[in-house]
């Protein structure tokens, strides 16, 4: 299989002194978004020969606590999805949506 197009996605961390993320600005070429700020990342990436999962969790400072909650229910929601469509495990995806159904309540995140 030959390539016939590449895309490049961009994460640039400031951080202060002790090396704690103090600001986020992300790329995507294909979405035509430069330098978008943001104040929290979840990043994981598969690797099949070690069959393991590398992850890059980042959060800003300035991330208040109520966003970073909100921030992790749509999260899981979005995996949720995924797992459905990757899988087809319509079960499954429905036993996931519970759970963020019952996080959200526990967080009293209204939907």
């Amino acid at each position: 299989m030959s390539i016939k197009h590449k895309s490049e996605i961009k994460i640039n961390v400031g951080l202060d002194e002790n090396k704690v993320p103090e600001e986020l600005f992300w790329s995507a070429d294909d979405g035509d978004i430069k330098d978008m700020e943001a104040k929290a990342l979840l990043l994981s990436v598969w690797d099949s020969a070690n069959k393991d999962t590398y992850k890059i969790n980042l959060w800003t400072k300035e991330m208040p606590v109520n966003e970073m909650i909100q921030f992790f229910h749509q999260t899981l929601v979005s995996m949720a999805d995924t797992f459905e469509m990757a899988t087809s495990d319509d079960k499954m995806s429905a036993t996931m949506r519970d759970f963020c159904d019952y996080y959200a309540d526990k967080m009293g995140i209204k939907k």
